[in-house]
Formats: C-alpha cells, structure tokens, sequence
C-alpha cells in the first residue's frame, strides 16, 4: 500500500487491550484447535429474554412512529416506568422528566458522564478489581483514575479513610459498584452512608453502577444507593435492563439521581448519540412493568446453577465465598499460580474458559473470576474437569 502511515491517538494507543475482548480472542483460538470450550469467562446471560418483552417489541417495531430519530433523552414512557419500578422496587420518588434518563445500555452511561464532569487532571476515584470502563471513560476524559483497592480484609469494599487527602481534594467522580463486579459482595446502607458523607465533605459525585441489584439469591434484595438519605444531593445510579432480563444484546438502560448530574450526561448524548430506538424502550417498559414474573425464574436459575459450582469448587480445595448477589463467583488462585497462569492452566488442560482477577486492577492478583451464566450440566462438567487433572 502506498497510503500514508496512521497513527493513533495516545488515549488509544495507551490503552491495553479490554479485557474482555481478550478472552474471547483466547477461547477463540482454542476453538479453532478443537478445544470442547466450557465458558465461565464472560458474564453475557445464556437464557433468552422473556418472550412477552419480544412480543412487545414486534407490536412496536410496526408503529410507523417508532421509525424515526427517538428523543435525546428518551421516551418520557420508558422514564415513567422507570420512575415507577424505583417507586415499587427501593421506595425511591424520581420526577421521569428530570432525574431519569435513557442509555444504550448502562455501559454507555458510565463511559459517558466523565466528559460532562472531569477537567484535565481531575480525579476520578475508581473500585479496583473493578469493571474496566471506569478508569478507561476518565482517561478519556482527560481525567485521572485513583484506584480504591477492594481487599480481603476490608470486604472487598473501598475503605475511603484510605484515600490520601490530596486525591480526595482532587477528585470530582466517584465510581461505586454494588453488587460487585467481579467480587460479587454487596454494600450495604451503612456503606452507603460512609459514601454520601465522604461525597459531601468532598464535593464529589457518586456514580454507582447497580447493573446486578436483580440478580440476588437466598431472598436477600440489595439496597439501591438511592434509598440511602442523602444519596440524591450527591450523585446517580446506573441500571441495566441486560441482566435483570437478559436484554444484553438490546442495549438499554438508564440513570437515575440527581437532575444537574443527569442533565450534565444528557448534554454529552445528546451531542453524540441519537438515542435508543423507540421500540426497544416499548419493550423496556413491559420489562419493568412485570413485577417479579419475569425474574423471579431467572433468580431460581441463578440460584441453583450457584449450589453446583461453589460447592463443587470448594471439594477441591479453593477458596472462595458465596454469593449473595450476581451472577460471578470470584476465587483465590492456587499456591503457585497467578491469576493469568491459572486461567491459562484451566483452559489449556480443561478447556475451562475464565477471567484473570488481575484484568481488573493490580488488587485483583491472586484471583480468577467464574460465571453461573451456563447451563448446571455444563458447570457440574467443569467442576468434573478440574478433579481430573492436578494442579
């Protein structure tokens, strides 16, 4: 080729690979080599969504109206019942025209509203293990990322006594992440209060990202941030409608909290996106207007998938908890092995696909993350694979 040479922007070419990209690249090759590949890697649901919120969408999908540009901010429908599942959900009152707003999925929220907040050199104080796109969106940004270690001893919740005053002076976000992505722990209201205080004595905007709040077992519900008193003078919550019912691929969710906090996203969208298409948020709205009918099940699911793979973890001599709340079971590596080797380890001699805990900031060393977003048979095969081979 006799094109000119292309070089990317440092923001780009700075970045190491997602993670979770990665990982499907690994098992990608070892599918290629013929590898019978039990994927515990990514959390992607494996049932399909409830089939009344597809026929919702076929009703919509034919509504002429639906076909053009949707609003910036989303259909004051869609809010309304986002409004309203708060109201049943956590008790929390939102105004859907002005504290709640529309996203392609709870990722785009989050990857988002550091461009409305941070200046150069602000910082955003981000969980670590944590999900990826918290420090890379404040890069982005412009922003920097101050990791708050999620330690055993402090369970693997962010100890803001911690934070050195300087950062704490400099910080202008705040990523919070209950339940927890990797680690699956759940704050509760205590935390929350420590949180808000810190916030306030800081000036800082609380962003907590509670995809998993659906997803719990044993009838122990989490706690919303917004329940908390105080929470709707300091920041927002992220939810996503991906794993409550399994809509990953449909790219809905929204943000709901503090009406300067969301009216400072909305102004970032509406300069960049168009908004989800409207059919999609019909079908949201049969979503949240269900109650428990559709979710309930998948809990179950959930549940039971959970009572065969930790137990069966645990015979073999790993150390791990169990969860209360999502769908991740996060485990201590074996003596002699990191978190890359390990997950190396088990797919290469058990074609065992995981996450490295380390692929979530340096504090997740010494860890490996596994889903229960596979069927009991194949997760009862895996636990049968790794009593087969030594360690």
């Amino acid at each position: 080729m006799d094109g000119f040479p292309i070089t990317y922007a440092e923001r780009i070419s700075t970045l190491p690979p997602y993670l979770f990209a990665a990982i499907d690249d690994m098992k990608q090759k070892a599918i290629a080599q013929g590898v019978d590949i039990i994927n515990l890697g990514i959390g992607d649901p494996d049932l399909p969504t409830p089939a009344p919120i597809i026929e919702r969408l076929k009703q919509a999908a034919e509504d002429p109206k639906h076909h053009q540009y949707p609003s910036y901010d989303g259909m004051l429908t869609f809010r309304t019942a986002v409004a309203r599942w708060y109201q049943r959900r956590f008790g929390v009152t939102l105004d859907p025209a002005s504290e709640v707003l529309t996203l392609i999925g709870s990722k785009e929220g989050i990857g988002h509203i550091p461009l409305a907040f941070l200046n150069a050199d602000d910082v955003a104080l981000v969980p670590s293990p944590g999900y990826p796109v918290y420090p890379v969106a404040a890069s982005f940004a412009g922003g920097i990322p101050y990791p708050m270690p999620l330690l055993k001893q402090n369970g693997f919740l962010p100890d803001f006594d911690a934070i050195p005053k300087d950062i704490a002076q400099k910080a202008k976000l705040m990523f919070l992440n209950s339940p927890n992505n990797p680690t699956s722990v759940v704050a509760d209201k205590e935390f929350f209060k420590k949180a808000i205080a810190f916030a306030k004595g800081h000036q800082i905007i609380i962003c907590h990202d509670a995809a998993y709040s659906e997803i719990y077992y044993d009838g122990l519900r989490p706690a919303s941030f917004l329940e908390t008193e105080g929470a709707m003078d300091v920041g927002v919550e992220f939810h996503s409608l991906s794993k409550t019912f399994n809509m990953t691929g449909w790219r809905i969710g929204f943000a709901a909290g503090r009406k300067e906090v969301i009216a400072g996203l909305g102004k970032v969208k509406s300069n960049i996106d168009s908004g989800v298409f409207q059919a999609i948020q019909e079908a949201g709205i049969t979503a949240l207007e269900s109650d428990d009918q559709l979710t309930d099940g998948l809990r179950h699911i959930y549940q039971a998938r959970r009572d065969v793979l930790v137990p069966g973890l645990k015979k073999l001599g790993l150390e791990l908890e169990n969860p209360t709340a999502a769908f991740y079971v996060w485990i201590s590596v074996p003596p002699g092995f990191t978190s890359a080797s390990f997950t190396a380890h088990l797919l290469e001699k058990m074609g065992i696909v995981t996450t490295p805990g380390n692929g979530f900031g340096d504090p997740g060393e010494g860890y490996i993350r596994m889903t229960v977003t596979t069927s009991k048979e194949r997760l009862t095969e895996a636990v049968e694979r790794m009593q087969k081979i030594n360690w």
